[in-house]
């Protein structure tokens, strides 16, 4: 495996030279500095621990500085770990866009949109009761009837209800690397990937 940290910028939308049109999302991929190097011997495991994005000393505790120090780097916001991966970095040295190639398959890891608490029409797509007839009081976004009767006498798990929506842990695969622009650790990625502009995300292979 492969990754890196990044940040999303945008959307856009990229033509080829047929003139087919891809719409990309764009995101500022690291530099990412290698904070830790874990082996079998030392952790129990091999992983490389990779960090993104300044952060002032002010903010950041002791035990962090004196962590990042090792590396000899400042304090970064971001810390994320790569287990069995491929990169060949050593404790201090950067990551950049360059370890992926134009063309290639990548999967993007973020979070996404937090909602709030929703009902049921707008988070699973009910339909709502029915039209404003005679005897309907406020219930065309109802969830209608949830459960049994006397048998069972409890609602079932699972049952699809209103409640909190988004803000969820999602991966994305498939999405192509249309562009990479190294001299801004700028890459196109096809399609959407989760979160909000400015979310934090990781690209991995």
């Amino acid at each position: 495996m492969k990754g890196i940290i990044g940040k999303k910028i945008g959307m856009t939308s990229i033509f080829d030279a047929s003139g087919k049109q891809t719409a990309c999302t764009i995101i500022e991929a690291g530099p990412c500095v290698v904070t830790q190097v874990k082996t079998v011997d030392t952790d129990g495991y091999n992983a490389l621990q990779i960090a993104f994005g300044d952060k002032k000393e002010k903010h950041s505790v002791k035990a962090e500085i004196n962590h990042f120090s090792k590396a000899s780097t400042s304090p970064k916001k971001v810390v994320k770990e790569l287990r069995n991966t491929s990169l060949t970095q050593a404790l201090g040295e950067s990551i950049t866009v360059d370890i992926f190639e134009e063309g290639e398959k990548v999967e993007v890891v973020g979070t996404t949109k937090g909602k709030g608490f929703q009902g049921v029409v707008k988070r699973h797509g009910f339909s709502g009761v029915g039209e404003a007839s005679h005897g309907q009081h406020d219930r065309q976004r109802a969830p209608g009837s949830i459960g049994n009767s006397s048998y069972a006498s409890r609602v079932m798990k699972g049952m699809r209800m209103a409640g909190r929506m988004g803000n969820d842990r999602v991966k994305v695969k498939g999405l192509k690397v249309v562009k990479i622009f190294a001299d801004k650790n700028y890459i196109l990625v096809s399609g959407s990937v989760p979160g909000h502009i400015g979310s934090i995300v990781l690209i991995q292979k």
